[in-house]
């Protein structure tokens, strides 16, 4: 099983869910995106396999959100996906991957789905 999170160990649902895929038997790849942010690329396909939007992953509460222009709704896809690559901090966290699927470990019981 080739299990992948991104991961914020200062997020406490974010610890939770690494805890209880590794309760159950899997060491995850653990992807720090802090320290390594995703590209592009790779937050197109997270939103591919969530099937969801860009705009749909980002954290609105952050202040980069408001300072990036991030509630200008004619910013399109890929700005919105360049800016998550600047600014790692506003994108949803975890984000668990698996064989082709992805879930946001929000609550982090949403995991079990892909284990």
């Amino acid at each position: 099983m080739s299990l992948k999170i991104f991961h914020n160990p200062r997020c406490s649902k974010s610890r939770q869910t690494l805890q209880l895929i590794e309760e159950n038997g899997i060491t995850p790849e653990v992807v720090e995106y802090l320290k390594n942010p995703p590209t592009a690329g790779e937050i197109n396909e997270i939103t591919i396999l969530l099937g969801i939007s860009p705009r749909e992953l980002l954290r609105t509460k952050e202040a980069e959100y408001i300072a990036q222009g991030l509630d200008n709704m004619a910013l399109s896809d890929d700005e919105i996906i360049e800016i998550m690559v600047n600014y790692p901090k506003l994108i949803e966290r975890p984000i668990v991957m698996n064989g082709g699927q992805a879930i946001i470990g929000r609550p982090p019981e949403k995991v079990l789905e892909l284990i």
